[in-house]
């Protein structure tokens, strides 16, 4: 398992599907993953520190963990079948170790919120080649922190797929 990070956000212009790009920690190796619109939402607000009134269901998941004495130690995207990404939410509480089978949205989402490390299978990884994107969220968001919910979604229905960084496969 190589760990990763989010290098950024895409939209895929020919499906309009948004895309998460991971990168391998100390390495150019990327893995595109197509994901939601719900869970693109949650990633971004995480990743902006943006404050929700009321608890995203990724919150949710952060809390129920927390609160009954779990930790998160990790995620590892593990295979895809049939274009279909695998992955696992590695949970400790005391000495027991569960893993917990989950889509990769679901746990890059909540490996956020808990900063557990993200880890994925060493032959899923690519040599994909990324074009340079200065601001992938474009710049009117600098103060993401203090938007409102609404204001959150306006500005995300306002988005079009220049704001978030090219990417060739």
């Amino acid at each position: 398992m190589i760990e990763v990070v989010i290098s950024r956000l895409g939209l895929d212009s020919a499906t309009q599907s948004h895309v998460v790009i991971l990168q391998e920690k100390d390495g150019p190796r990327v893995l595109p993953i197509w994901i939601g619109q719900p869970e693109f939402e949650s990633i971004v607000v995480q990743m902006h520190n943006i404050k929700r009134p009321r608890p995203l269901t990724h919150d949710l998941c952060k809390s129920l963990i927390v609160s009954l004495g779990g930790e998160v130690r990790r995620v590892q995207i593990t295979r895809v079948e049939n274009n279909t990404y695998f992955a696992e939410l590695h949970i400790a509480r005391g000495n027991d170790l569960a893993q917990v089978d989950a889509r990769p949205s679901d746990c890059i989402a909540i490996a956020l919120r808990v900063a557990a490390p993200m880890f994925v299978a060493e032959g899923l990884l690519s040599d994909m080649e990324l074009e340079e994107s200065p601001e992938p969220f474009g710049s009117d968001l600098k103060n993401a922190s203090e938007l409102t919910a609404d204001q959150l979604k306006e500005y995300l229905e306002r988005l079009g797929p220049e704001d978030f960084g090219k990417f060739k496969l």
